[in-house]
């Protein structure tokens, strides 16, 4: 039996995404005037697929074999702070947040919020959410692949390009 909270939480996820699909193309337009240039567009669309196959896997190991975790407010308690997280970088980067990567030549690194501690914040609340969020219903295989594919996504191709791409085009002075 499915769960009554399954929908409702993917309708929230997805609503999230949504939003932030229009502030990434909202600020992807404001950085592309400003002269920013785009690194690793080949590999972007692996990331809607990973996502897009997450919330089916979610929804389709849910209904057939999951159940609420025992566990789940421990689970529910790692989701909300991947979004408190998620949320707080976005903040953080303000017009230069997205889910594309953009460098603006000469500009200088942003190293306010949680910046300051962590290089890739964002990553790691993505990285929480696709673990915690399967695990409140018991889709262990659904955390398990998401992950492991999100993570050879990051560290395989997504952080390598990212990182190549500010040291080509950032300052890295701190103001």
């Amino acid at each position: 039996m499915v769960t009554p909270w399954l929908f409702p939480l993917v309708l929230i996820i997805i609503l999230q995404r949504l939003a932030e699909l229009y502030i990434a193309h909202r600020n992807r337009m404001l950085m592309l005037t400003e002269g920013a240039k785009e690194f690793g567009s080949r590999h972007y669309p692996l990331f809607f697929l990973l996502h897009i196959g997450w919330l089916v896997g979610l929804i389709v190991e849910a209904s057939l074999w999951g159940a609420i975790s025992p566990d789940w407010y421990l689970y529910f308690g790692f989701f909300v702070f991947s979004q408190g997280l998620r949320y707080w970088s976005i903040l953080s980067l303000g017009q230069f947040w997205n889910t594309r990567i953009l460098v603006i030549p000469g500009r200088k690194a942003i190293r306010k919020g949680p910046y300051c501690f962590f290089r890739h914040p964002n990553y790691i609340a993505v990285t929480v959410e696709l673990v915690s969020v399967p695990l409140i219903f018991g889709a262990v295989i659904t955390a398990a692949i998401a992950t492991i594919l999100n993570l050879w996504l990051l560290l395989g191709i997504r952080i390598p390009v990212e990182e190549k791409a500010l040291a080509l085009g950032i300052s890295e002075d701190n103001d």
